[in-house]
């Protein structure tokens, strides 16, 4: 089974949005851990200022 939950993204202002695509089925199975930091891609803003289609692109990884 494959869950389909959003994941909820905070970026360094507050803001908070959704990202539900982009995840490969084990990603989707085992989500980036509380606090990790994501790189997403987008397609501009909407009118709210929130990522328009934001997408999961992966993990960042910390040096």
């Amino acid at each position: 089974m494959v869950l389909s939950n959003p994941v909820v993204v905070e970026v360094s202002d507050g803001t908070l949005f959704k990202i539900g695509t982009g995840f490969s089925n084990q990603e989707r199975k085992n989500p980036p851990p509380i606090g990790s930091e994501i790189t997403y891609s987008h397609q501009g803003f909407i009118d709210k200022g929130l990522p328009r289609f934001a997408s999961f692109q992966r993990l960042k990884v910390k040096e």
